[in-house]
């Protein structure tokens, strides 16, 4: 797999630098490592990171509640991504649009909230890259495929659906939160996993999160800055 998580400090799988405004950074205050995005802490405390915003169009599929969407969302602002969210609630994301600010008076092009539909993207760049979140409920609709290089398209799914088979299978990495027996049973099913590793996914607390990929199995736990608490609450697993 190639956007794998990995101990923050590791020389592998480094992420490349971005520019970010100074004003961005105090209103998200981000953990951030070298562009990649802080997801939370390993099992000893040490902080892991993906390289999600890559040089090859990349997949990531999110099961669980908005309150992960909306700070993996946060942390790819803070490293300088242009974030476009397509969505049928679009009430619950404007937090990102709160959270970017304004510029003279207007609000910050580094967020756009749009409907579910196609619309023309940002051209992402090594200097600007561009995640598209698709929250077009369990079965999305592939509006916003990544096609290019440093365009990385995150699919949230409040729950595992048998027709979400497809998308999450072409998913580069899978970050799921806690879920119900029969789900879990239908995660072991899609990803062919173990019963340890599908009993696993039923006891997950409210604030950790299980990252999937090749080869990888991954518990943490979410940690939230100060300021991103302000904005969006405290952890939880539900919308």
């Amino acid at each position: 797999m190639s956007s794998r998580v990995r101990d923050a400090g590791q020389n592998g799988g480094v992420a490349p630098e971005f520019t970010v405004d100074p004003a961005m950074l105090d209103a998200i205050s981000p953990s951030g490592d070298r562009g990649g995005i802080v997801l939370g802490s390993g099992l000893k405390g040490e902080p892991l990171t993906i390289s999600a915003l890559r040089s090859t169009p990349t997949r990531i599929v999110l099961v669980g509640g908005l309150y992960l969407a909306r700070q993996v969302a946060m942390r790819a602002m803070a490293v300088g991504a242009w974030v476009v969210v397509a969505t049928g609630r679009p009430t619950e994301w404007q937090v990102l649009s709160r959270a970017a600010g304004s510029r003279d008076g207007r609000p910050s092009p580094l967020v756009q909230i749009r409907r579910l539909s196609p619309v023309e993207l940002p051209r992402p760049s090594e200097d600007a890259p561009l995640l598209v979140v698709t929250d077009g409920g369990p079965t999305p609709q592939d509006l916003f495929p990544p096609r290019s290089p440093w365009q990385t398209t995150v699919y949230v799914l409040p729950y595992l659906h048998p027709q979400a088979g497809a998308t999450a299978n072409a998913a580069d990495l899978v970050l799921m939160q806690r879920l119900p027996a029969g789900q879990a049973e239908l995660a072991a099913r899609i990803w062919r996993l173990p019963p340890q590793m599908m009993r696993q996914l039923t006891t997950l607390k409210d604030d950790q999160v299980v990252a999937l990929g090749r080869n990888l199995w991954r518990p943490l736990r979410l940690v939230t800055t100060g300021k991103e608490q302000q904005l969006l609450g405290p952890v939880r697993r539900g919308d």
